[in-house]
């Protein structure tokens, strides 16, 4: 049985003022792996994991308000979800997508910056629980980002994160 205590997402952002250089990032978002750190309780196994992406988005249209439920962005929807984390596990040599709940995917506050110069870029730190007693012990993570006008970045894939010392 998998444990989740949640999901706890913390954006540091970057906003481009209009006193500074214009930025010129394209209106889809893209991201980048910044790094992962894998967190071990007292004994051999990673208990959490540290997932750090850097994004931009040319018009400044990342990010969702709570009160955004309608279509497209209703709870059952596909893009109810902006920050959208799938996760793989390497079953006998192969990666095998496995559907949590709740799922790693979770909802990127607005950011859209109160300037003309919309252009944003900063960095997403995800803290993930991870299963504590693995069966398999080597995962992966492929995730990608939606911006307001559905628009859908490139989809990144961490490395192999093992589990278990050994």
């Amino acid at each position: 049985m998998r444990y989740f205590s949640g999901i706890v997402l913390v954006c540091g952002v970057l906003l481009v003022s209009s006193c500074m250089k214009k930025d010129d990032f394209p209106d889809t978002p893209e991201i980048d792996l910044e790094g992962w750190v894998s967190i071990f309780d007292t004994t051999q196994f990673a208990v959490q994991g540290i997932l750090t992406i850097g994004f931009r988005d040319g018009n400044g249209d990342i990010g969702l308000n709570g009160y955004d439920t309608l279509p497209p962005y209703n709870k059952n929807g596909p893009y109810y979800y902006n920050y959208v984390i799938t996760y793989f596990e390497k079953q006998y040599g192969t990666f095998v997508r496995i559907d949590l709940d709740p799922p790693y995917s979770a909802r990127i506050p607005y950011l859209t910056p109160d300037d003309p110069n919309k252009a944003i870029k900063g960095i997403i730190v995800d803290t993930l629980d991870l299963n504590p007693v693995p069966v398999f012990d080597t995962i992966r993570f492929e995730l990608f980002i939606y911006d307001r006008a559905l628009n859908k970045s490139n989809v990144l894939t961490t490395p192999e994160i093992i589990l278990r010392k050994h």
